[in-house]
């Protein structure tokens, strides 16, 4: 293991000197039974005034990190510990006999990943070993999703990659990430694939895949599940660790503004992660400010009547058809909630800032 690489990344971090340390077995098990809490990780250890990480045994000798414990917060602590579990635990959960050089591979990359993503390293290149056993030079598509099934239920990688290739009906790499969390690298063919007689946009095609998907998964294997999907991407190796991020923010937003959807596209997140950068208490502010009010939102049905408002991109005939009701019940509703806000949610300035003000409710009043 590269260790001197790892500490050369945690160093800056901290601003802090850590320094290797090789102790003896037998003296690191004295310095564990020391500890009141030992039960509770035997793999850091306290004493007189520093703080000692166990990166591995090595022939009766214990190697480790050292730094002094006032140099670091708690949280810090723990972020040195967790970078150091994603890469420890790995080797162990590695398959001892994997049968393919490809499966070796394939948890290589979930370890690479895990231990960028715990140092806060938002883009860097799949080291080269790794990218040329998965072919991660050539186009793929990347997509993301988190099962719904319980905790005792075990996923067998090869049923499920063979699950999968079945249904695409072509090959595919299939990465386990996080817990129930799955990366799957599928072919450009895909696009082609999901497209009809009429030519549709990428967007579409991607959109086609996703729902399949979804549904297969859903009714054949792990029930619920959540969904995202990424753009073709010519070399993967190299934008890998940030396009999972960007779909596991997509799910997270899609999670936070639209709990009853699974499937979350970024394309059509924009503005909501935008919105997710704001200040709790500008949110706050800008909801009292539109509707009025902070503490709840006018009655049930102006709400769902607004949402398929703008759902159908402001169109009132559609909108009417969509809620049952007459063209006319439509607008005397849009002109009650005029009353109450002073905002016409069919002029494209009002309605603007009543969809930002909806989006921004759905956070606020969780809160």
């Amino acid at each position: 293991m590269d260790w001197e690489r790892i500490k050369g990344k945690l160093e800056p971090i901290f601003n802090a000197p850590l320094n290797w340390r090789k102790i003896p077995v037998e003296e690191w098990n004295k310095l564990i039974e020391a500890q009141s809490v030992l039960s509770k990780n035997s793999k850091t250890v306290h004493s007189h005034g520093k703080i000692y990480f166990l990166l591995e045994m090595q022939a009766g000798i214990a190697l480790v990190l050292e730094i002094e414990e006032m140099q670091l917060t708690k949280t810090e602590k723990q972020l040195i510990e967790l970078v150091l579990d994603a890469t420890r635990v790995p080797e162990k959960a590695k398959p001892i006999n994997a049968a393919t050089e490809e499966e070796k591979a394939v948890y290589g990359i979930r370890d690479w990943v895990e231990l960028q993503l715990a140092m806060n390293v938002s883009e860097a290149v799949v080291p080269d070993t790794l990218a040329s056993q998965l072919s991660l030079h050539s186009t793929m598509i990347p997509i993301l999703f988190r099962g719904g099934y319980s905790d005792s239920q075990h996923v067998n990688y090869k049923e499920l990659k063979k699950l999968l290739e079945s249904f695409f009906e072509t090959e595919l790499k299939l990465i386990p990430l996080q817990e129930k969390e799955w990366l799957i690298l599928g072919a450009e063919s895909l696009l082609t694939a999901s497209e009809g007689e009429e030519k549709e946009s990428v967007e579409d095609a991607l959109t086609s895949i996703c729902f399949g998907l979804h549904e297969m998964l859903a009714n054949e294997w792990m029930g619920e599940c959540h969904l995202s999907i990424y753009y073709p991407q010519p070399a993967p190796a190299e934008t890998l660790l940030k396009i999972i991020g960007e779909m596991r923010e997509t799910i997270r937003l899609g999670e936070i503004y639209y709990p009853g959807i699974s499937i979350h596209f970024l394309w059509d997140m924009q503005l909501e992660k935008l919105l997710r950068a704001l200040p709790e208490m500008e949110q706050l502010g800008f909801v009292t400010q539109i509707l009025k009010r902070a503490d709840q939102l006018p009655d049930t049905e102006m709400y769902l009547t607004l949402e398929e408002f703008f759902a159908h991109d402001c169109n009132v005939s559609e909108t009417a058809k969509k809620l049952f009701i007459h063209r006319n019940t439509l607008i005397y509703r849009l002109d009650k909630f005029k009353q109450e806000t002073g905002l016409d949610a069919r002029s494209f300035n009002d309605a603007v800032l009543v969809k930002v003000a909806l989006l921004l409710y759905k956070v606020t009043k969780r809160k």
